[in-house]
This record gives C-alpha cells, structure tokens and sequence, in this order.
C-alpha cells in the first residue's frame, strides 16, 4: 500500500513562459509518498485561469501583453507502484485543455495528450521509507504545433522537448506535537533534447509543509495540510522563443485538506500567490485549483 499524507506530494511540470503557468501542478499532490510495497492508481484534476498581466513583481497594463486569458483544465492518470522497500516505478500521462485569447483574434482551443513522464523510485536509505529520491525522463508526446499561426509555443500543449527529471522527498514526525509531521520535497527538470528552435527554460519546483493526522470520522481519516511551493525558471531560449517574456521565481502557500477511507483517498487543495517575479510580461493567475482521487492496492 502507498501512504496517506502521513506522505505528503511528488513531484509531476509544464512551465509558465509567457503565458503557461502549469509547472505549479508539479506539486501540491497529497498521498504519493510510499510508505510500504504496493501500488497506488489516481486520477489528478488542475485548473488555473491566467488573466492578469505580471511584469516583475506587480500587475501591469494589459495593453503591454498581447495575449489576454489562458484558462487551463488539466487531467493527469497515474500509477505509482513499489516493487520492494528500495525500488518503485510511476507513470502519469497528462490530457490538458486549454482556452487561449489574444488581442485582435478569436479564442481558440486546444486539447489533447501532454507529455507523458516516466519515473523510477529509490526509497532503501531508510527503513520507514521515510527518504526518497526519484529520476526519470518527460517524453515529448504532447502535440507543440496547433494553431501554430496563432499559438506561441510556450502555450503549446506539449513543449517538444526530452526532459531530465530529478527530485526527492523526506518526511518525519515533529516530535514534540503529536499527530503532527512534516514534509519537504523538490523536482529539476532539466531539458536535454529539444525540436524546432525552441528550448523551454530549466524548471525547478519545491514544497514543505506541516499536516495534522488526528481527525477522524467513522473510518474516515481527515488531514488538513497547509504548504509554501516555491518554483523558479529560467528563460526560454532558441529563435521559436520569447527569452524577454518567460522565466519567473514564484512562491505560494496552499492550504488543502485530505479524506482517507481505505482504499480511497480524496485530496483537495487551494494554491494562492503571494509573490511573483517574472521577466518581462507574462500572465498569471489569481488561484489555482487540484483535486485528487487514488486507489491503494
């Protein structure tokens, strides 16, 4: 079995560029430490709707952004499964819908498979699989050419490129409050191979966070969770790219809450800004939105 929040989130990213800001999907999911051998099989659901322009550190003139609203709906399926208490594997293929506005131009939509990340898992440093670090590749299986007339490529669904991905996690009881623990986690994604003269921007997104596992209801456990996501991204580069408008460092805090009834565990969470630094113009968001649903088996 896979643990409740008594394991907290992994690691998933997109990017924000210019105008995506999907990266912060990478983390936030609740019950996806492993905790003992066996598997676990979700369904995550993201949404965000950028419609602010961000210039450094404020809100700036929307005239200054030629793109206007980019409202994402984004449903990732995966499984995650530990072979034995030092090895496991995950897979997540990511399906994303998004609605993009331009000045001058009609909203146009676009919809389709994101790029499928492939992971493997190594827990054998600790006995309560407490230490964890993962490693693994993001395949450029989502389309990066619809609309391309009026589609940048930083709002493409895919990004065309292979990724490297690097991350780990840790968690552990605060000893002095019972029924409570921590958590702290963080991901690299690195480019390696990219198509068509665009490279997206070296990503790197962490989280830590406290959580409470002392409610209960019946045979439902409930954790309220509370975390600061921190992300920073580097420019795009290649002549495809916008390098004056992507890049950005950004921090939220998320307060969420988790239901464990055995198998099943539903997670929600509101992820809110409170600071946001980004190069040039660049659409952002005022919230975003996860729920979560996993079977352990």
């Amino acid at each position: 079995m896979v643990g409740t929040v008594s394991g907290a989130v992994l690691l998933p990213s997109m990017g924000w560029a210019c105008a995506c800001g999907c990266g912060v999907f990478d983390v936030g999911t609740s019950a996806m430490f492993p905790n003992s051998t066996g598997g676990m099989a979700y369904v995550n659901y993201d949404y965000q709707d950028q419609n602010h322009n961000w210039s450094g550190t404020s809100q700036a003139p929307a005239d200054n952004n030629d793109d206007k609203r980019i409202q994402t709906h984004l449903v990732t399926t995966g499984v995650q499964y530990l072979f034995n208490r030092s090895w496991g594997a995950s897979l997540e293929i990511p399906y994303a819908n998004r609605n993009f506005s331009t000045a001058g131009n009609t909203p146009v939509n676009l919809s389709g498979l994101g790029d499928i990340r492939i992971k493997g898992i190594y827990t054998g440093w600790s006995e309560d699989l407490s230490t964890g670090i993962t490693f693994g590749l993001k395949v450029p299986s989502g389309s990066f050419t619809d609309l391309a007339d009026l589609v940048d490529r930083d709002t493409q669904i895919g990004t065309g490129s292979t990724d490297l991905l690097l991350g780990g996690y840790y968690r552990h009881n605060l000893l002095s409050l019972e029924h409570w623990s921590w958590f702290g986690q963080a991901e690299l994604d690195v480019p390696l191979a990219t198509q068509d003269d665009y490279r997206p921007g070296t990503e790197l997104d962490t989280a830590a966070g406290v959580y409470y596992h002392g409610w209960s209801i019946g045979r439902t456990t409930i954790t309220p969770v509370a975390q600061a996501i921190f992300s920073e991204r580097t420019s795009d580069g290649g002549l495809a790219a916008s390098p004056e408008n992507s890049g950005y460092q950004r921090l939220l805090l998320s307060p969420g809450l988790e239901f464990h009834l055995h198998p099943v565990i539903i997670y929600a969470d509101v992820e809110l800004p409170v600071y946001q630094n980004v190069t040039g113009n660049q659409l952002v968001a005022p919230y975003l939105l996860k729920i979560s649903v996993s079977y352990h088996f």
